[in-house]
């Protein structure tokens, strides 16, 4: 029986959320895994929202709870960082010694990226230190994917950011975690 993937990340804000699904669930299957997205389109999104996001987080839960290791779409949303809800899903799944892997469509490492955040608007904390890991993100986020599933999170191989929802680094990760786990 195959093992299931959840495939987090804020995918599931793009325009074509659903199709984006669909093609990641597709790589999965290529590479022996079951993707399980939390795209769901059977939910109400006419119930009031403080009820919709209760239901949108409750059967989030249902699908890690379902999965046997997370997916992660790292790439920076929003800001020089990977998504929030992306990583409590993360760590949710570390804190469960489930498998972790990551990826991120963004080549620029993260004191790169938030250096040139806060060139570009006002610092609300300025003179406090930026990390120089030379990372993908803040140094817990690698490190809850190296230590959680074995590999570093996959970057682009020719070091050129790919758009958000580009999906070439994301069958890279696929392919590294189904071959890792031996699927």
């Amino acid at each position: 029986m195959p093992l299931t993937a959840y495939l987090a990340g804020p995918d599931v804000f793009l325009p074509r959320a659903s199709a984006n699904a669909a093609a990641k669930i597709a790589i999965c299957a290529r590479h022996g895994l079951t993707g399980l997205a939390p795209f769901n389109p059977n939910i109400d999104y006419t119930q009031p929202p403080e009820t919709l996001w209760r239901q949108i987080y409750l059967d989030d839960i249902a699908m890690m709870q379902a999965s046997d290791l997370i997916i992660a779409n790292l790439t920076p949303f929003r800001g020089a960082s990977a998504d929030a809800g992306t990583l409590v899903e993360v760590g949710w799944f570390l804190g469960r010694a489930r498998p972790v892997f990551g990826y991120s469509n963004t080549a620029a490492p993260f004191a790169a990226r938030s250096a040139a955040q806060t060139a570009a608007m006002a610092d609300p904390l300025p003179n406090l230190a930026i990390e120089t890991f030379n990372l993908p993100d803040n140094l817990m986020v690698p490190g809850a994917v190296e230590y959680g599933g074995g590999l570093p999170v996959t970057l682009p191989p020719d070091n050129i950011s790919r758009p958000f929802d580009s999906l070439d680094i994301f069958e890279l990760c696929v392919a590294a975690a189904a071959r890792h786990l031996r699927v």
